[in-house]
């Protein structure tokens, strides 16, 4: 409980009320008790001087003797005094002896050497003349009476000398009493005003301990407002604080929780810095754009989020200048967008940035894409087309005077449109297969009999250029498997007349199965020891127009693999390449075995 601070400064300054208010009342009284002390011993010292000057005048026959004077003076121990007679001129008369003295020598030397120096002009009553003066002790004055009196029938003078203390016994006793009175009461003052201060600390230590459990983010804790008064009062605003600053922050929460799940979902990658470019908003999408992108001394979080220093560099610029900074950053997997917005307050100062980032590099590749797309169909287009001016032009003009000669054009005329025929119906099957706008049925059905039926209609084939060809069943008999046999075997004359075109004389050309238990699927492979294909061209042996060793002149569209690769897709199954340039290709596709185990009749 101690441990309040207003608690302990109230004590304090209650406790210093106290001993002020003590040493007040002892200053006070010391001053009053003094002034009273005094006056007292002065009062008592005149009434004493006025009767023994009236008992001299009246009864002098006692006093003109010198045994009852010597008597009289002596008696200074009853009388608290020294009593001496002076003459006119103010010498000795007549004196106590030395061992009946209140004085000791030096403050009676000192007396009279005020008496004899002086004009003696202090106060008068009754006709006595009285002065205190300053003694040698600290505390102490020395009280001079004198008076005229008839001594022995001559003028003469009766003076008194007493020592004046500033406290007498009683006054000490007093200021003794009052000081531990007052002690006592202050102590007895501690309890009520420890209980008294305390009933008003806790109300405001709740207060506070509701503002810190407020402050940790509870928002349910409440101030006491039963109290009555300006506490209860106090507890009422704070709860009415509480309750709006709490409606405030849930507000403020949904309306964040609301940016956040929009800056989530937006496809852009979004980095908010502030004044420093420290970033203090970064969305989903910002943590994860520039996965593609090369790190490298990443030593800053700065770097950790955004790889590119010229990115930041586009920051600092825009934090300085407040201008939107724009650039692209490419590399060999990636390309990105960046644009910085500068962020400004209610009078034009620049307090932050916003960087908006967008992965373009799928953008950009479909962009190429399309212009080797259309370059591609303008070369295969213009191909056969340039031919066929070149055949009908000097038929046209009748150039051409031989029939064989005529039907030997008209031959290579039906050959170009033929072949420009394939390669527009090629284009449309798989622009169709590509959009899915194709439709076939995948079913259960023997492959067995699909490769020997193959191998018979190509064996010939080959044979006539030289080439040695065969079907091997490694794991013997395959299974029943899915998909559409058509299909298969489209794929299958694909690969086979790209294996046959690039296959010299007296090579091989082998169709392989083996089947995968583990995985259920059947693995077909068609495997030449051709040319192969150069490993810079294998990553691109299945784009559309593609052809590898384009120097030889090999005819074709360049959609054949393509075209396989997207039926094969159609089914779910996939299709890779691997090849040793001057030895061979090997292409191999999956089937996936049958769950029934009678083909589709």
């Amino acid at each position: 409980m101690f441990q309040s601070t207003l608690l302990r400064r109230t004590m304090t300054l209650v406790i210093g009320a106290l001993v002020a208010s003590t040493f007040l009342t002892l200053v006070a009284f010391l001053l009053a008790g003094r002034n009273v002390t005094v006056n007292n011993e002065i009062t008592r010292t005149l009434e004493q001087t006025r009767g023994i000057s009236s008992a001299i005048n009246e009864v002098p026959e006692y006093f003109n003797d010198d045994d009852f004077i010597k008597f009289f003076l002596d008696s200074s121990l009853i009388t608290d005094k020294d009593i001496f007679i002076l003459d006119g001129k103010k010498d000795i008369l007549a004196q106590p002896s030395g061992t009946h003295r209140i004085l000791d020598g030096d403050k009676t030397e000192l007396a009279f050497r005020y008496i004899k120096e002086s004009s003696f002009e202090g106060e008068e009553t009754d006709g006595i003349r009285y002065v205190p003066i300053d003694s040698t002790v600290s505390g102490e004055r020395i009280l001079i009476t004198l008076c005229s009196i008839t001594y022995k029938e001559e003028q003469a003078f009766l003076c008194t000398l007493s020592i004046v203390k500033d406290f007498d016994t009683v006054i000490t006793s007093f200021v003794n009493i009052l000081a531990l009175s007052t002690l006592l009461a202050a102590m007895a003052m501690l309890i009520p005003s420890y209980i008294m201060v305390n009933q008003i600390i806790l109300p405001i230590q709740n207060v506070n301990e509701v503002a810190k459990q407020f402050g940790q983010g509870n928002m349910s804790v409440r101030a006491d407002e039963t109290h009555k008064g300006e506490i209860g009062e106090l507890g009422a605003s704070f709860n009415m604080l509480a309750d709006r600053l709490s409606q405030s922050i849930t507000d403020l929460t949904i309306e964040r929780n609301r940016l956040e799940d929009i800056f989530n979902v937006i496809s852009e990658g979004i980095v908010v810095v502030d004044q420093k470019c420290s970033p203090i908003v970064v969305n989903n999408e910002a943590r994860t754009i520039f996965t593609n992108a090369h790190r490298s001394n990443l030593f800053t979080e700065r770097l950790q989020l955004i790889p590119f220093d010229e990115i930041w560099s586009d920051f600092d610029a825009c934090l300085d200048s407040g201008e939107t900074k724009q650039r692209t950053v490419e590399g060999p997997d990636y390309a990105y967008l960046s644009t910085i917005v500068p962020k400004l307050d209610t009078e034009g100062k620049c307090v932050g940035a916003i960087g908006f980032f967008r992965d373009i590099y799928d953008e950009q590749k479909l962009e190429r894409t399309r212009r080797d797309y259309v370059s591609n169909i303008s070369h295969e287009l213009r191909t056969p087309l340039q031919t066929l001016r070149g055949l009908i032009e000097p038929l046209a003009d009748g150039m051409v005077k031989k029939e064989e000669d005529k039907l030997r054009y008209y031959n290579i005329i039906m050959n170009e449109t033929m072949r420009l025929s394939r390669l527009i119906d090629d284009m449309l099957e798989l622009s169709k297969l590509q959009s899915r706008a194709v439709a076939f049925k995948s079913f259960p059905f023997d492959l067995n009999t699909l490769l020997e039926d193959l191998e018979t209609k190509f064996r010939p084939i080959m044979k006539e250029s030289g080439i040695n060809f065969k079907v091997k069943f490694n794991s013997g008999r395959v299974p029943t498997v899915m998909g559409n046999p058509d299909r298969v075997e489209q794929v299958l004359i694909i690969l086979l007349d790209n294996a046959k075109k690039y296959t010299p004389e007296g090579k091989s050309v082998t169709i392989y199965t083996d089947y995968i238990e583990s995985s259920n699927k059947v693995n077909i492979s068609v495997s030449d020891t051709g040319q192969g294909i150069h490993e810079y061209d294998i990553n691109h042996i299945f784009d559309r127009f593609f052809k590898a060793d384009r120097a030889r002149g090999k005819k074709g569209s360049g959609l054949g693999l393509s075209i396989a690769k997207e039926l094969l897709n159609y089914m779910g199954e996939d299709i890779t390449v691997e090849s040793v340039y001057g030895e061979g290709t090997t292409f191999r596709f999956t089937l996936t075995k049958a769950e029934a185990y009678e083909t589709w009749k």
